[in-house]
């Protein structure tokens, strides 16, 4: 690629985050090399520790971690939040933004060759390091991802649309393929871990219910269920095709407020999704509402086509009685 090939157009994308962008899309495509030779190159999947929430680390985890914030430290970024960090790292002390990334999302699934990726948010940085990420989803002044499949994507928004920008494997350059995403405003798939069904809230296992009854039951309508146990495959499917998401809170110790991070999974996807004409909540509340308490801190997530996310949300508004009598009625996984 010659040296003055830009890595991606300018002319969509804020001139005060274009650096930063333009950082995160060129480290980005030294990670697709370094996924596309697999076994070939190192050995990516092996698990070298856990992070500081206890979840194992793979070693590509902490390889990316480490490419990213090498190169950001160069840009306008003071305040680097990791998923792979336990403290928030002060990267350029000049620097005006903080970024909040998970580097490596769906690591579980590098070595069968699905499709991973890179979360990230950005905000205005603030004097405190915490407070800096600590604060209402809705301050977010950029949301995306970067995806690692069959095609090399970035979804990207600003807070006005969003965006997405495919990588050209004979430039090197990320080129806009759609100035503003929507999600379809019909569709017949739905995104859940079933196997935790027994452990769901009735709510949530009653909005299932009503899904897996197809056209017997009160949605009158066949659906299909996906589960790819990656967030940015999950969520690059419901902005292409439609649908809706759920990873709730359950009733398993350490799952109470689900297992998505807040700061740097949730938040982002919401504020893309939103802004493609979407919803995203934890059952009833907007997630752009929402404000971590720590770090790490988690939330459930439900996100996808308004329609089916909002009526999600009349499950959980209806007093218990009613949830638990529509419960009772069709709970088609029980013996």
């Amino acid at each position: 690629m010659p040296s003055n090939t830009p890595i991606i157009a300018a002319d969509k994308i804020p001139a005060d985050l274009y650096p930063v962008i333009k950082s995160l899309c060129t480290v980005a495509v030294d990670v697709v090399k370094i996924i596309a030779k697999g076994p070939l190159g190192q050995s990516l999947g092996h698990e070298v520790g856990e992070n500081s929430d206890g979840d194992g680390q793979k070693a590509l985890d902490v390889l990316t971690d480490e490419m990213f914030a090498a190169d950001l430290k160069n840009q306008n970024v003071r305040w680097y939040a990791s998923e792979e960090q336990e403290e928030v790292v002060e990267l350029n002390p000049q620097g005006t933004l903080a970024l909040a990334i998970d580097p490596l999302d769906g690591s579980s699934n590098i070595d069968v060759n699905v499709s991973i990726g890179t979360i990230f948010s950005i905000y205005n940085a603030k004097d405190g390091a915490n407070e800096s990420f600590l604060r209402p989803a809705n301050e977010q002044i950029c949301g995306g991802y970067i995806i690692y499949g069959p095609q090399t994507g970035l979804m990207v928004t600003f807070g006005k649309g969003t965006q997405y920008y495919l990588l050209d494997p004979d430039t090197g350059t990320f080129v806009l393929i759609e100035d503003g995403v929507t999600v379809p405003a019909d569709s017949n798939e739905f995104a859940i871990n079933a196997s935790n069904y027994r452990h769901w809230t009735k709510p949530v296992r009653a909005f299932i219910d009503d899904c897996v009854a197809g056209v017997e039951g009160p949605r009158e309508k066949n659906f299909n269920m996906r589960w790819v146990g990656s967030l940015v495959a999950e969520t690059h499917r419901i902005l292409t095709r439609g649908g809706i998401f759920l990873y709730p809170s359950d009733a398993r110790p350490g799952y109470e407020q689900g297992r998505l991070r807040m700061v740097y999974e949730c938040a982002p996807m919401a504020f893309l999704i939103e802004q493609a004409g979407g919803q995203a909540t934890d059952g009833s509340d907007p997630i752009m509402n929402h404000q971590a308490e720590k770090l790490h801190a988690r939330t459930p997530l439900i996100f996808g086509t308004s329609g089916k996310v909002a009526r999600v949300a009349t499950y959980h508004d209806l007093p218990e009685e009613e949830v638990s009598a529509l419960f009772g009625s069709r709970g088609l996984f029980r013996n």
